[in-house]
């Protein structure tokens, strides 16, 4: 092998010139002919017995010629990347240059390549920092959540009403035929969490066990497709009705639900835990607007490979939180009218964000030359066994070396930007109505929120660029690594 000429071309791409000589190729051509010679059939010869001369003498010299191209391909592109010192990034585009003949061939591959990097204002950046702030309304919200998680259930005779529990069976209709996934059996159902199709639970309200009834029912217009707009009846029997004996809050309660002896020493604790909760959140959204602006200010030609690439990791998270939800992928896009290629489409924009915030955060590290101690590994191993309750050799299992340093060089990147800004007060923005809160249902339900031609999912997961061209270490998982309509 040999590289008859290497030069740079466009967006961050390198074009380099190979030859590959004749004795390479003569080793490919016997390759390619082992490889094939048992699907090749040649009068008088078994089955892979055939010479490869009277192979070729039959069909031509050239037989074996793709295949051997094919086979001396990577190892001569790895070559001359090598030689070269290419710090490529992604797959090359090749063709052939002029005539392969048995003296060997010439192929161009035009490869990308890690851009050359610029960095832009990385200190003495400003962003607005919210002030910490807890109210006692805070406190017993938390406390209120408390309370509901330690809320029992008491059976009652009664007529149900709007916050009571209801156990219920329930088939739905449509034409006067059951549909898929319309049935549900021994079901409790919260009146009033609005966790069923609109207009199902109001219909519960009143009844008592024994009871049952039809319901009527007509599904939004944005439901999936197969019930969207559509009429349908739900036969549904009581069982039982229940309502929410809510504990008390004094010092019992507290002693019930925590370590401590009194109601004032959780509410101690749980403002303390918010404000620890809140500090981190203003610090988290201070960091990502100066890490945003130090991405932004960044001057780099990047190539489509990265893009493309970091996008396909989008939609490969994607994936995985859709199988975490119990969905078939597969069925997620036949529901929502999504394909892979509109949400490749759509995560290209986010993908390039979070390719340039990687890029600043390496050339942070390269202009401040960062470096990581063995010992600084070593606590950060240690660190996370502690976390996670286990052994540090078992985290090591899991987790390389190089993985841990570059997480830590990436957060003493940030914390360079971070220490050297500026803090400035919030505007403060106009008050707004929230918008009510969409819960997809227990329901006959629709299988996550519809996504729109202008919504991608894998865009969606993936519009704040991480902070770190990995996981930050302090943030990383534990290092061991069919659709119901009616529920």
């Amino acid at each position: 092998m040999s590289v008859k000429s290497c030069e740079k071309v466009e967006k961050s791409q390198v074009a380099l010139t190979i030859e590959v000589e004749a004795e390479a190729f003569e080793a490919a051509m016997e390759k390619a002919y082992r490889k094939m010679r048992g699907k090749i059939n040649v009068p008088g010869f078994r089955p892979g017995k055939a010479p490869r001369k009277i192979i070729e003498g039959m069909y031509g010299p050239s037989v074996f010629f793709d295949e051997a191209i094919n086979i001396a391909f990577p190892d001569a592109y790895e070559a001359a990347v090598k030689e070269k010192e290419l710090p490529v990034v992604g797959y090359p585009a090749v063709e052939l240059v002029g005539e392969c003949t048995r003296q060997g061939f010439t192929f161009k591959a035009v490869a990308p390549v890690y851009p050359e990097v610029t960095l832009g204002q990385y200190k003495g950046l400003s962003a607005p920092k919210a002030e910490l702030s807890v109210a006692a309304e805070d406190v017993e919200r938390r406390l209120k959540a408390l309370a509901d998680r330690n809320t029992r259930l008491e059976t009652v005779e009664r007529e149900a009403r709007e916050g009571d529990t209801a156990v219920i069976d329930f088939e739905g209709f449509l034409d006067g035929k059951p549909f898929d996934g319309g049935k549900g059996t021994n079901h409790s159902l919260e009146l009033g969490s609005g966790s069923f199709v609109p207009g199902f639970e109001e219909q519960v309200v009143g009844m008592k066990a024994g009871d049952e009834k039809d319901i009527d029912i007509t599904f939004p217009e944005d439901y999936h497709a197969d019930l969207a707009g559509k009429a349908v009846v739900f036969k549904v029997k009581c069982s039982s009705v229940k309502e929410k004996e809510v504990p008390a809050m004094d010092d019992d309660f507290a002693k019930d639900v925590s370590e401590f002896d009194t109601l004032e020493e959780l509410k101690a604790d749980l403002e303390k835990k918010i404000s620890e909760e809140r500090q981190k959140e203003i610090d988290r959204e201070f960091e990502d607007e100066l890490m945003t602006q130090v991405a932004e200010g960044v001057t780099a030609e990047v190539p489509d490979a990265m893009v493309e690439g970091q996008a396909r990791q989008f939609l490969e998270n994607f994936k995985s939180q859709v199988a975490q939800q119990g969905i078939p992928y597969d069925q997620y896009l036949q529901l929502t009218g999504m394909s892979e290629a509109k949400i490749l489409e759509d995560a290209r924009e986010p993908a390039l964000r979070q390719v340039r915030m990687d890029l600043a955060v390496a050339a942070i590290i390269k202009a401040e030359n960062i470096t990581v101690s063995d010992e600084d590994v070593e606590a950060e191993f240690k660190r996370m066994a502690d976390q996670f309750g286990m052994d540090v050799e078992m985290v090591k299992k899991y987790l390389q070396t190089d993985t841990i340093r570059d997480q830590l060089c990436s957060r003493k990147a940030v914390d360079i930007v971070v220490e050297n800004a500026i803090a400035v007060k919030p505007e403060e923005k106009p008050a707004e109505d929230a918008p009510a809160e969409e819960n997809p249902a227990e329901k006959p339900k629709r299988t996550r929120k519809k996504k729109t031609d202008e919504e991608s999912p894998a865009g969606e997961a993936a519009e704040k660029p991480k902070r770190t061209r990995k996981k930050k270490a302090e943030e990383a998982e534990k290092p061991d690594g069919s659709e119901n309509h009616g529920e």
